[in-house]
C-alpha cells in the first residue's frame, strides 16, 4: 500500500522557516517523480516544486525561487521542502504527490499524501 505522510507544517510568522517532510512508503521513489504542491483557502492545488525521477533535476514555482529548497533522502525515502521567507501568500495546505512522469499539473499525479498545514501571518 503506497503511503505519503507530510509533516512539518504549522504557523509562523512572514520572514520565517518551516521545513517541510515528506515519508514515502510502498513505493519505489527511483520509478517517480516527486513534487510538492499548495492548495491556499477557495483555489486550486498549485505546484511549488519537483524532482525529476530522469535526471534529478529541481523546478520551483517562480514565486518560491531562491526561498524554497527542495531535497530528498532516498535512503531514508523522504522528501524534504526548506521554506525560508515565508510570506503570506504561502499559506495553504502542502501536499507531496509522485507521478510516473515530471509534469506540474495536480492531474498528472498517481499518488498524494493527506496534506500539511501551513499558515504564515503578518
Amino acid at each position: 500500500q503506497v503511503q505519503l505522510v507530510e509533516s512539518g507544517g504549522g504557523l509562523v510568522q512572514a520572514g520565517g522557516s518551516l521545513r517541510l517532510s515528506c515519508s514515502v512508503s510502498g513505493l519505489d521513489v527511483s520509478e517517480y517523480s516527486m513534487s510538492w504542491f499548495r492548495q491556499a483557502p477557495g483555489k486550486e492545488r498549485d505546484f511549488v516544486a519537483g524532482i525529476s525521477k530522469m535526471n534529478g533535476k529541481i523546478g520551483y514555482k517562480e514565486s518560491v525561487k531562491g526561498r524554497f529548497i527542495m531535497s530528498s533522502d532516498d535512503t531514508k525515502k523522504t522528501l524534504y521542502l526548506q521554506m525560508n521567507n515565508l510570506k503570506p501568500e504561502d499559506t495553504g495546505v502542502y501536499y507531496c504527490a509522485a507521478s510516473p512522469k515530471m509534469v506540474r499539473a495536480a492531474s498528472g499525479y498517481d499518488y498524494w499524501g493527506q496534506g500539511t498545514q501551513v499558515a504564515v501571518s503578518t
